[in-house]
């Protein structure tokens, strides 16, 4: 594969970056992120049902202390991925939902409407759903957040795999329909699923969040004093009894998504500096002594780098970690189920069981279909661009693959190690089911419409019309989630949301 860059390279380094560009792609796939988040996920069911599980176990569970002198504070590792590395996944997530609030779909409130109200029916009947098994049922009834959430990873991964044949409109609702999703499972968590806080911590919290908005008012665009900040900010969150994965939706609300540079006036300097950079280079000299054309390209870099906002940058940055290393690490540490002396008969008898399997399969298209319906029969919103209602029950049933989220929420709702359990099996079954069946659905639909065109004799260029201009393929972070926030290079210069 010949890049177009490679005549700007030595001929000794192309072939190597030809390679780290073949592994940038790989690492913004979310089709392949999915992937590897799957793969996890089956390593430890199978390991879990094997003769390996307790030195699985131990494994996972052994502890790691960290301090100086008389102050130290222990963790399992297990206690590490779910409070530390989730609270980056968390961060990443935060990312998208601020540039969707920025640039993207969550900007126009009118034009985000439907997939807006489509989540909150998304969360609403899986609720109703789960609590018609389980009310009245003590520490069962608290697992009522389980079924509401939407793994971003699994179901725009699931949707990548159809590629052009689904229309842009889809992608566009489906994406923004999961970004609003996370943000109730954010408040779900927050509110419902955190201990009685601490209110010395939480002042404490409070004030660092406060110094994190001076910091962004003040047009603070480096990114360490902001990740300084923001472990500081960790700790007192994790101290204050709230879960401290909300840390990291926090400080990506305060992070600038706008420019140092002004990008107007930057054209113009950097092609000065370009020129100079030309005039300064001397043919046939060795560069290291070219000093002039060094400093001036190494002042451009260094410039042009600030040009990216800072939210842009640590978005690139986080994304591939996320997704093929936090996520992938969770499902290897979370979606250890094993049934042990319980039969599987028994598990699916469970109420709490039946209240995931269905709230995530039956309850999410449902929610998501009626109040789609409501609000397009009010003329409040319209179907998505090159969407029939075909294309938005796929999307629907999409909505029902809970994986990381679900999962989350079951660890945090349940202390009960058999309740857990059996939530963890509904989830996977549910997903599973609920991705085979969204993605059958839009396929058998997209082959419709492409056999109705040709048979019409327009073709596929139709098709192709539609949906060419769909937006690129939203990348994961770790739901898993998207780096849409890495497609705001341009928009996120021009329109700053300090």
């Amino acid at each position: 594969m010949k890049d177009k860059q490679d005549h700007l390279y030595i001929d000794e380094v192309s072939h190597h970056r030809r390679r780290y560009l073949k592994l940038v792609q790989f690492t913004q796939s979310s089709t392949k992120a999915a992937a590897v988040m799957l793969l996890a996920a089956v390593v430890a069911l199978i390991v879990a049902n094997s003769a390996l599980y307790p030195d699985f176990l131990s494994f996972w569970h052994a502890d790691i202390t960290v301090g100086f002198g008389s102050s130290v504070h222990t963790m399992s590792l297990a206690h590490v991925i779910n409070d530390i590395l989730m609270a980056l996944f968390f961060l990443s997530v935060g990312l998208e939902i601020k540039y969707e609030m920025a640039v993207g779909e969550l900007h126009d409130v009118r034009a985000a409407l439907l997939p807006i109200f489509a989540a909150c029916g998304g969360v609403l009947v899986p609720i109703v759903i789960y609590l018609a098994f389980n009310a009245g049922s003590g520490e069962a009834a608290n697992g009522w957040g389980v079924p509401t959430a939407t793994d971003i990873a699994f179901a725009l991964g699931i949707l990548a795999l159809l590629g052009s044949r689904v229309p842009s409109g889809i992608k566009v609702f489906l994406s923004t329909l999961a970004v609003a999703d996370d943000i109730i499972a954010i408040l779900v968590i927050a509110i419902f699923y955190g201990e009685s806080p601490d209110i010395g911590w939480l002042c404490a919290a409070a004030a660092v969040v406060a110094i994190l908005v001076l910091c962004n008012k003040n047009h603070v665009y480096a990114l360490v004093p902001y990740l300084l900040l923001g472990a500081l900010l960790w700790y007192c969150v994790f101290m204050s009894g709230i879960h401290s994965t909300i840390a990291g939706v926090l400080l990506a609300f305060t992070i600038p998504t706008g420019s140092s540079v002004n990008p107007h006036g930057f054209t113009h300097w950097g092609g000065a500096q370009v020129s100079h950079a030309h005039e300064a280079y001397e043919p046939g000299q060795p560069v290291l002594g070219q000093q002039d054309y060094l400093a001036t390209v190494a002042h451009l870099s260094r410039v042009a780098r600030q040009v990216v906002p800072p939210a842009v940058r640590l978005d690139h940055a986080l994304s591939p970690w996320v997704s093929f290393l936090i996520l992938p690490v969770f499902a290897l540490t979370n979606a250890d189920v094993s049934l042990g002396a319980t039969s599987f008969e028994t598990v699916i008898e469970s109420p709490v069981f039946l209240g995931v399997l269905l709230g995530l399969l039956l309850g999410k298209p449902i929610g998501i279909m009626a109040f789609s319906a409501f609000i397009i029969k009010i003329h409040a919103a319209e179907l998505p661009k090159g969407a029939n209602w075909m294309h938005m029950f796929g999307a629907s049933v999409l909505g029902g693959v809970g994986f990381t989220m679900a999962i989350f929420v079951a660890n945090l709702a349940f202390a009960d190690a058999s309740l857990i359990m059996t939530a963890k099996v509904g989830i996977l079954c549910a997903s599973t089911i609920a991705g085979v069946i969204g993605f059958l659905i839009l396929f058998f639909q997209a082959r419709r419409t492409s056999s109705k065109e040709g048979t019409d004799g327009t073709g596929s260029a139709a098709v192709e019309g539609d949906t060419n201009d769909a937006i690129a393929e939203p990348e994961r972070g770790a739901d898993g989630t998207s780096a849409a926030v890495g497609h705001g290079d341009d928009a996120g210069v021009e329109k700053q949301l300090q």
